[in-house]
């Protein structure tokens, strides 16, 4: 054999050694690339389960509150309003004064109570969320929290006349509601910020106190519902973030919203 066979043969199988080389890197690169694709599949499945889960919940959590609503209204109501007539019918009917006073004593208790469990059940069974914008039941719960003079409560706004989704606005009110009544039981603030505004394509919701913050690494000990916030907010692809100081708690979202007019 010549020495210029022998050198064919030697850039031969270097040239075949190259290729089988270059075609491993390739298999691995493309195996690495359908693994990073099938994770990211997985992750997406995940969080669109997860989505899922959370909005039936949520479904679940309205319907059952009606449900209670309807049975106060319907059931505990009937019975304290007959209670209340038997408790007038009975004083009317007494001749003692002083059995008499403690007779209505009882029938205004329970015409009281009566009022609290009415007001109740409109509250559960209100279909404010669907009918009401976004601006009106942050303002009706701001104006409510402020007659409880517990804390200042400020709403700031500028979508007045936006309307949203049911989804998202049910999400944006629960998570206000959560954040004021956390800050209130938990922060011992004296003020409470809700700003919500309409920038492009975007609605952002911005909830500040300026209490003495929260532990973040204790949240699910304390119960504080943070998470949940959290959670709730991947509902409606909202960009959720929290930042907390013994100087204050702030919560912001940035939702992608469509104009439903």
């Amino acid at each position: 054999m010549g020495e210029s066979e022998i050198i064919l043969i030697i850039i031969l199988f270097n040239l075949f050694l190259l290729l089988f080389i270059v075609g491993i890197l390739v298999f691995i690169r493309q195996y690495k690339l359908k693994k990073i694709e099938h994770q990211a599949l997985l992750v997406s499945q995940d969080e669109l389960h997860q989505k899922e889960m959370l909005a039936t919940q949520i479904e679940i959590q309205t319907q059952t509150m009606q449900h209670i609503g309807r049975e106060i209204h319907d059931n505990i109501g009937q019975k304290l309003t007959l209670a209340s007539l038997y408790a007038q019918q009975l004083a009317f009917e007494n001749k003692a004064p002083h059995i008499n006073e403690k007779i209505e004593n009882i029938s205004a208790i329970i015409n009281d109570s009566l009022g609290e469990l009415r007001q109740l059940s409109k509250s559960l069974t209100d279909d404010a969320i669907d009918t009401l914008k976004i601006h009106d039941l942050i303002a009706k719960e701001c104006i409510k929290i402020n007659v409880l003079k517990k804390c200042t409560v400020l709403f700031e706004s500028n979508v007045d006349d936006l309307n949203l989704s049911y989804e998202i606005k049910v999400v944006l009110y629960r998570i206000t509601q959560e954040f004021i009544q956390n800050s209130i039981k938990y922060a011992n603030c004296k003020n409470i910020f809700v700003d919500l505004k309409q920038s492009g394509d975007f609605v952002n919701l911005s909830l500040i106190d300026d209490g003495v913050g929260f532990d973040k690494t204790a949240i699910n000990q304390n119960g504080i519902g943070l998470n949940n916030m959290k959670k709730r907010s991947k509902i409606i692809n909202a960009e959720f973030n929290l930042i907390s100081t013994n100087e204050g708690t702030k919560v912001t979202l940035k939702i992608p919203f469509t104009d439903e007019k």
